[in-house]
């Protein structure tokens, strides 16, 4: 299935909690090495093999901030077992502290999606998907690369599982999705 695709990503994640649950996740994506090559020819202006501070924010609006319009390939529901809101589609329009990298001559963005989920003492399901729907970009989640901070606070598991009931590209491809069950602990 990956003969569509014309861009892959390795996607990390790091999901962050505070003492009121979980405020979002950090994803970290190593881009192939023909796109890399391109977004350094394009953004790497003075050849150092380095972003500098400028142009790490050129790379933002030339080479990022157009995903927004596909919420940034990451896709968000919400089920809260304990009441009648399941699957409620979280729409990510914005994120935050975005960085992008050259490492060993790969392209590495950085950036946080802000996703506030108010914990209880009932377990409430996450599922974090990061596809593009188009499949002209092959997202990989990296399923040992799913990181939690500041979690001491919590109880959780999570897995990695292909969603049957929503698949993309005309059907055929199923996507995968970090499902985060978290609750406070009791004490």
């Amino acid at each position: 299935m990956s003969g569509h695709a014309h861009v892959w990503i390795h996607s990390a994640v790091i999901v962050h909690f505070n003492k009121d649950g979980m405020t979002g996740f950090k994803q970290e994506w190593v881009f192939d090495e023909m796109f890399s090559n391109m977004i350094i020819h394009d953004f790497d202006k003075n050849h150092n093999g380095e972003f500098e501070p400028s142009e790490v924010q050129e790379v933002f609006k030339g080479a990022f901030c157009n995903l927004k319009e596909f919420d940034y390939f990451t896709h968000v529901k919400i089920n809260f077992t304990h009441v009648k809101i399941n699957g409620k589609k979280f729409a990510v329009k914005f994120v935050k502290d975005f960085n992008a990298k050259i490492v060993k001559n790969r392209v590495v963005y950085h950036f946080f999606v802000p996703c506030h989920v108010k914990a209880t003492s009932s377990f409430k399901e996450i599922r974090i998907g990061i596809y593009d729907k188009s499949f002209y970009t092959n997202v990989i989640l990296l399923k040992d690369q799913i990181f939690f901070q500041n979690d001491s606070g919590y109880e959780y598991r999570h897995k990695v599982e292909k969603n049957k009931k929503d698949p993309y590209y005309y059907g055929q491809v199923y996507p995968e999705e970090i499902v985060l069950k978290f609750r406070k602990k009791n004490e």
